[in-house]
């Protein structure tokens, strides 16, 4: 299926640039003619851009979907202006209608977009999922993080692939080296109009002032921030590498939960205990409660967390789940006394 909007937006640098970074991430599926990517796409500049980049590098090979989060009044309408910028690029399109469950809204909106964009790759029979981060998001979440004091796990930046999360599909980030106005220039070229979220400029979220300050700061190097964010991704897989070794050597069953002997540094400790509390707890710890953990027990304290209790002994520290507390029995009620009797007459 040809693209014929997407060839005239793009030039040969760049569309050799895309097919140079997708193959270096996807090269089992750029070869197989058969196997068809799904792009994500917002409406923004940044995903408009990916979606005419892929469609022009691999015609006929491309699906997009729009996850509506139903989160603001214009969703619907932006959805559907997606779906006619694609219906021009000659890409099909979905929209997936989502509900953003209560509490943390960003990150219960990130897991509901996740969780729709999978359930439609399996329907469609994708090879991949792609999206648009880029290299101002990378610094951009660098500098948020450092200025929240955030560990390696952090601090470390989107990896240009990895997994859907809770799934085996190949997530890909094949523009994670591009800069914003790079990605911007890309949807000039063809005319069209892209979605222009209000919250991108709203002051109360540490992302726009952090987007504003950039932009103001020459004399930062943002590719270079961007690369010291995948440097830092390399090393928190390394940490994880390292956290299974721990796990596999120190970390034994016991008959009412898992006794853990730490032997590496702390940093790996941490992500030990807290994938230790995930398996008995269930629940995903934060991890200042998991530092808080570890440094009760390292004094020889013990301690809880989530329904948990946590023991340090000669062996290590005892991980089980705390005992449920059943209601006493009720009180016996003292039997009630007898009703006169009437006297006879």
């Amino acid at each position: 299926m040809d693209s014929p909007a997407a060839d005239r937006a793009i030039g040969a640098e760049e569309l050799e640039r895309f097919r140079a970074g997708l193959a270096a991430l996807w090269p089992d599926g750029l070869g197989e003619e058969r196997a068809r990517i799904g792009i994500a796409v917002s409406g923004g500049p940044d995903s408009l851009a990916l979606l005419i980049l892929a469609a022009a590098a691999l015609p006929g090979r491309v699906e997009a979907a729009t996850v509506d989060h139903g989160l603001r009044p214009e969703s619907a309408a932006e959805a559907a202006a997606v779906a006619t910028a694609c219906a021009g690029l000659g890409v099909p399109h979905a929209i997936l209608a989502v509900t953003v469950a209560a509490g943390n809204v960003q990150a219960e909106a990130r897991a509901a977009r996740y969780a729709a964009l999978a359930g439609w790759a399996r329907a469609q029979r994708l090879a991949a999922i792609a999206t648009a981060h880029h290299a101002d998001d990378q610094a951009e979440t660098l500098l948020m993080r450092l200025n929240r004091a955030s560990g390696v796990a952090g601090l470390a930046g989107a990896r240009p692939r990895g997994l859907v999360p809770d799934t085996e599909l190949p997530l890909l980030r094949p523009v994670l080296d591009w800069r914003r106005e790079e990605l911007a220039a890309v949807v000039r070229g063809t005319g069209l109009a892209p979605v222009e979220d209000p919250s991108n400029a709203d002051d109360r979220f540490d992302r726009v002032r952090i987007r504003k300050a950039l932009a103001v700061a020459d004399w930062l190097d943002v590719p270079a921030m961007a690369r010291s964010a995948a440097y830092l991704a390399e090393a928190d897989a390394a940490l994880d590498w390292m956290a299974a070794l721990e796990w596999r050597s120190c970390v034994k069953a016991q008959p009412m939960g898992l006794r853990y002997r730490p032997q590496a540094p702390q940093v790996v400790v941490l992500r030990v205990v807290a994938r230790i509390v995930r398996e008995l707890d269930g629940a995903d710890p934060r991890g200042s409660a998991v530092a808080r953990l570890v440094e009760a027990l390292e004094q020889g304290r013990p301690a809880s967390i989530g329904a948990l209790v946590v023991r340090p002994n000669a062996g290590g520290w005892s991980f089980a789940r705390a005992p449920v507390r059943r209601p006493p029995p009720p009180r016996p009620q003292p039997p009630l006394p007898e009703p006169p009797t009437e006297p006879s007459t």
